[in-house]
């Protein structure tokens, strides 16, 4: 047998052996050391002088000293300590409330609220577990059939690994060498467009087939007001903002009033709450700061927005560059037009404000404000260039911590849980790395790639063709792998054909990112159906949690061509952020 035949022979034996149960790592470097032992073979020397065991060295090494995994373990700790933390209850009841007048609310918020926490910790188990317990039961008793239920949680769970800051990112940057901070750039939209059409997908099944998620009866949908706060509105105005204000002008009147804990409403507690319907207005003001700040003052944007009439100035230029040509007119109408639209907006909110609304906007910003702040501003300072990847997720585990120590949720035993987890999860990354670059050395050596490459460029192929066979073929890879081996294993073998076909390494790998999402919702292996079985109900079978999760594959094949149509959902941002 040629060497060439050998790598194949590689190659299919660990998709054998992986299939069969065996550990990946371990798998990989255990065929790599015997295939290698014979690529190596010199009969001249002694068989511990074989190279194979100095390449096994130089790949551990190289896999210890890898900046971009770093982050991984910080990233990782983040999501675990939220997890444990048990943040998702309160978040998941008010984006419920939020939305209740929506068809198939239910389903519309656990999307919701899965893709929020993909975006907080980036863990598609946990997610899937924890909406599971908090949201399956709710679908089941409100009369949701099982499979419309079953495969909104298991696909909304997978959102994790594909919204950053996510795992597999960082894993398929360093196996292609590309940034990381690009990868999550270009994986921002597409995430949330994703998530988009899972939602588009719920509601239009909802009014098509009203049964299948029946409207939730008043009470559930009842936004509860305090007493207290229904006193002040009878004390002062209907519209909560006119009262708050009085209030604070005024305070004779609110100190008649009692509170929760039967004490007399104390100036505070009025500046407090009066703050919180403040939100949105300060959120509103942060943001459209924050967007003349980096436009305007920070730098100049590039070619890409030239149609807004901004001067490109090729990436993030110096401030006195800028200075000197600045936005162009489009780019001031623009920002005038918006903000003029979102101050109407908020006129309109609080002229309309009245107790049940000021209650919502308290559940929502005690529940979702505090995670919200956290992971926006973790992921901000990355793709602003703040900070590296690293370092952000430093303050983010520490965010993550303080967040969980201030709700009074997190004790020892979880903290213990959440580190041991944490390890645990890193050790198998890592070791991964190891085992996927010693057996990619050993194959390359054989000649197995050389070979795999020869054969695809003798199908001449157009890059559009060759896409769409790299993409098929990790689709139907994701049937029996999970997403750790296709992106070790199988994207290098993809990735040094990408220049021959003029093909963007990002555009692919956030291709990839979306088709992965697939690995989770396809049987056999389908982590995500023994997640949720392993939480849901006696009564529910893996066959119905199998058969819900069915439509959400069609739908990420559908954002698959949608995003190679218009590739722009995936460089826009980067190219705009960093120019190039």
């Amino acid at each position: 047998m040629s060497d060439p035949a050998l790598g194949l022979l590689m190659l299919g034996l660990i998709v054998i052996a992986i299939m069969m149960g065996f550990p990946t790592a371990f798998t990989l470097m255990g065929l790599g050391i015997f295939f290698g032992f014979y690529a190596f073979y010199d009969p001249s020397q002694f068989w511990w002088d074989n190279r194979v065991f100095d390449l096994m060295v130089q790949r551990t090494y190289g896999a210890m000293t890898n900046d971009v995994l770093i982050s991984i373990p910080l990233f990782v700790l983040m999501g675990y300590v939220m997890e444990r933390g048990a943040l998702v209850d309160k978040m998941f009841y008010s984006v419920q409330l939020s939305f209740s007048r929506l068809p198939a609310s239910l389903a519309v918020a656990t999307l919701i609220v899965c893709a929020f926490w993909g975006l907080a910790s980036g863990l598609v188990g946990a997610v899937v577990v924890l909406m599971g317990v908090i949201a399956f039961n709710p679908m089941l008793r409100a009369g949701y059939d099982v499979k419309l239920a079953a495969g909104v949680i298991t696909a909304g769970g997978t959102l994790g690994i594909l919204i950053p800051p996510s795992v597999m990112i960082i894993v398929y940057a360093a196996v292609a060498g590309q940034s990381v901070v690009k990868l999550y750039a270009a994986a921002m939209f597409p995430g949330f467009f994703l998530a988009t059409l899972y939602i588009a997908y719920i509601i239009g099944r909802a009014l098509i087939q009203p049964s299948l998620a029946p409207p939730l009866p008043p009470e559930q949908t009842r936004v509860p007001v305090p007493d207290w706060l229904d006193r002040l509105r009878a004390a002062y105005s209907s519209n909560m903002m006119r009262t708050f204000l009085s209030a604070l002008a005024s305070p004779a009147r609110a100190r008649a009033v009692k509170s929760e804990d039967g004490t007399p409403l104390s100036y505070g507690a009025l500046a407090g709450n009066f703050l919180i319907a403040l939100v949105p207005l300060a959120l509103v003001v942060a943001v459209l700061g924050l967007v003349w700040w980096y436009v305007v003052i920070h730098r100049a944007p590039t070619e890409e927005i030239e149609a807004l009439g901004l001067q490109p100035l090729g990436g993030a230029a110096p401030v006195e560059a800028e200075a000197a040509s600045g936005p162009g007119t489009g780019f001031y109408v623009t920002f005038a037009t918006v903000a003029v639209l979102l101050a109407l907006m908020l006129a309109r909110y609080y002229w309309r404000m009245g107790a049940e609304r000021f209650a919502l906007l308290k559940l929502l910003a005690v529940s979702v404000l505090p995670i919200a702040v956290l992971s926006i501003s973790v992921l901000l300072v990355i793709l602003l260039g703040i900070t590296t990847a690293t370092e952000s997720a430093a303050v983010g585990s520490a965010g993550a911590f303080l967040l969980a120590l201030f709700a009074r949720t997190l004790d020892w035993k979880r903290t213990k849980e959440a580190v041991f987890l944490t390890a645990k999860t890193t050790a198998m990354v890592c070791w991964l790395f190891v085992g996927s670059a010693l057996f990619s050395a050993v194959f390359a050596v054989l000649g197995g790639q050389a070979l795999l490459e020869k054969w695809v460029l003798s199908l001449d192929l157009t890059p559009t063709q060759f896409m769409i066979l790299s993409q098929a073929i990790i689709f139907i890879l994701g049937w029996p792998l999970e997403w750790t081996e296709i992106i070790i294993i199988f994207v290098p073998i993809f990735l040094p054909l990408l220049k021959h076909f003029g093909i963007d390494p990002i555009l692919w790998g956030v291709l990839v990112f979306v088709n992965l999402q697939a690995a989770f919702l396809s049987p056999p292996v389908a982590m995500s159906a023994f997640y949720l079985k392993g939480v849901a109900p006696p009564h529910v079978t893996i066959n119905q949690i199998f058969a819900g999760m069915m439509p959400y594959m069609l739908v990420v094949i559908l954002c698959m061509v949608i995003m190679y149509l218009w590739p722009g959902i995936v460089l826009w941002l980067p190219t705009w952020l960093y120019g190039g």
